[in-house]
């Protein structure tokens, strides 16, 4: 079964060349919590048109209707492992 988590990014990195917000790239919705950015899970949706009727009713309320562009969402596959290989934290400035 294919699922769709539906995140929202409340910008406000300084990652802009001029340290001006950076709400898209060239990848997409940009998204830097280390540099003030809040990601925000809205649901997780079973199809598309429930991921829109969300965007729809998001897109009003307050704080979202200031970044209606600033959502994303991929589908997933249910029981599907996704991270499969650990990780190496690295610290600030390493």
């Amino acid at each position: 079964m294919i699922v769709y988590p539906l995140w929202h990014v409340g910008h406000q990195n300084e990652a802009g060349e001029d340290g001006s917000t950076v709400h898209v790239d060239q990848d997409g919705v940009f998204c830097d919590e280390l540099d003030g950015d809040d990601l925000k899970l809205l649901g997780i949706y079973s199809s598309l048109e429930r991921v829109e009727e969300r965007l729809r009713q998001a897109r009003l309320l307050p704080g979202f209707r200031d970044e209606p562009d600033c959502f994303y969402y991929d589908p997933y596959e249910l029981d599907e492992d996704e991270w499969t290989t650990g990780f190496v934290r690295v610290m600030p400035g390493e």
